[in-house]
């Protein structure tokens, strides 16, 4: 577990946290829909449901990729 700083703001990378679904559908290719894995993603269902800060959270996940412009090769 770890940190990124973007927009002058620090993010928890968390695996399954809502930074990391934001940067995960960015690299995907899927469509921006918030959302959260509490325990990991998989491990428990999905959550959708996100306080403002989580969805600011995934929000500069998905901005942060695509300003990277990190895309999976299929």
């Amino acid at each position: 577990m770890g940190y990124i700083t973007f927009k002058g703001q620090m993010f928890d990378d968390e695996h399954g946290g809502p930074f990391d679904r934001g940067i995960m559908d960015s690299y995907y290719g899927r469509g921006y829909k918030p959302h959260k894995y509490p325990n990991g993603t998989h491990d428990l269902s999905r959550v959708e449901k996100l306080t403002a800060e989580e969805t600011h959270a995934y929000c500069m996940g998905f901005e942060y990729n695509e300003e990277s412009g990190d895309r999976k090769e299929w």
